[in-house]
């Protein structure tokens, strides 16, 4: 831990938080078991984002909500939070105007989803013929689709419509599915979900929510055995966000040790899975910090870095590379884009501002013209 609490100490926003005090006693891998291995940062569409650190990078993944803002299932940590900022494609018509607008713009893939029935089902259905007939047309485009609870034949619809990539929360805990979700499921239905999942040709790449459990930690050591059962192509961990919580239910931001003890003990479960920070995670400080660890406990991937992350990153001996994808993209890490060496990295942060119609700064495109 010294020579990690030295390079804190180094990259100079991360010292003018105090980060090195605040993750001294939080467990990591040592500098040389991460040294030379790669990380990719992601750079998707999803929502805005702005980085000092990175080379431009035009995020072409945005996200595509079926049932635009609506959910039935009112899950308490989201209400529903999370699709009012996705680009709504209510009809399977509307779904192919938008790709094929976006494919204009030079769209290379998107993550469809959808709010909840009082199943935990997204009912894509009528919208299977439409996403196979532009994979027919497009078949360079990247689709990653949430699935929530599928049946068999559902998972059989999803595949031969040509979905790339499937992507599942995992709850280890019934008494989040009951108390947060509200549902009348089981561990078990999850689980199954899962061994269907892997069992197709998509590419599989499950979530797990820490914090899920009104900001504590009570099924993920399970689903994260769950995860490692199945062996799929890799997984996100992402971390729940208090601000779409209500007042009655309120969620607190889950303490970064057990957080990091959580990524330690990832990492050491699943060695040599692809290990990602996805892009849901709290804002501010608490950001700063579980970005940091996901660097130090060896993470493959990390989307939407808090600034100094980057550096902490290269000045680890860690190759890091750039992807305007999501994290649960098949790009290979290794290939992914050229590696930028430290002085990349600062020459970013010291560029001069560009003139107007250009960017030298990691900048999510303007999606607001073709939602309306």
């Amino acid at each position: 831990m010294p020579a990690w609490i030295r390079l804190l100490r180094e990259v100079e926003i991360l010292a003018d938080a105090s980060v090195d005090r605040a993750l001294q006693d939080v467990p990591c891998l040592s500098l040389d078991e991460v040294q030379q291995r790669p990380v990719t940062f992601h750079t998707p569409a999803f929502r805005h984002y702005y980085s000092e650190e990175l080379p431009s990078a035009r995020g072409h993944w945005p996200a595509l909500s079926i049932t635009g803002p609506d959910c039935r299932l009112q899950c308490d940590h989201c209400k529903g939070g999370v699709l009012g900022n996705m680009i709504p494609v209510t009809t399977p018509a509307v779904l192919r105007q938008r790709v094929e607008q976006l494919v204009a713009q030079g769209m290379e893939g998107f993550l469809l989803t959808g709010g909840s029935n009082l199943r935990n089902e997204v009912e894509y259905g009528p919208f299977w013929p439409v996403v196979a007939d532009l994979k027919r047309e497009f078949p360079h485009l990247q689709i990653a689709c949430h699935t929530a609870l599928m049946d068999a034949d559902g998972v059989a619809c999803m595949a031969q419509a040509g979905i790339d990539i499937a992507m599942l929360d995992v709850i280890g805990a019934r008494d989040t599915i009951r108390q947060v979700y509200h549902l009348k499921r089981e561990v078990d239905d999850f689980e199954a979900t899962l061994a269907r999942l892997v069992a197709s040709p998509m590419r599989v790449v499950p979530h797990i929510v820490l914090g899920l459990h009104y900001g504590y930690l009570l099924g993920e050591w399970r689903a994260l055995e769950i995860v490692a059962r199945h062996r799929p192509d890799a997984l996100v961990l992402v971390v729940a966000m208090p601000v779409f919580a209500s007042a009655i239910r309120p969620f607190r931001v889950p303490g970064h040790a057990v957080i990091g003890r959580f990524f330690h003990a990832a990492r050491r479960r699943l060695p040599t899975l692809p290990l990602m920070l996805g892009c849901a995670r709290p804002p501010g400080l608490a950001r700063t910090h579980i970005d940091a660890l996901a660097v130090m406990t060896g993470f493959d991937g990390i989307a939407q870095p808090a600034e100094g992350v980057v550096e902490l990153a290269a000045r680890a001996g860690r190759p890091v590379r750039v992807a305007a994808s999501c994290c649960s993209s098949p790009l290979p890490v290794a290939t992914t884009g050229e590696v930028l060496t430290l002085p990349d990295i600062l020459a970013c942060r010291t560029a001069p501002s560009s003139p107007a119609g250009t960017e030298v700064r990691v900048a999510v495109p303007s999606l607001r013209g073709i939602v309306a």
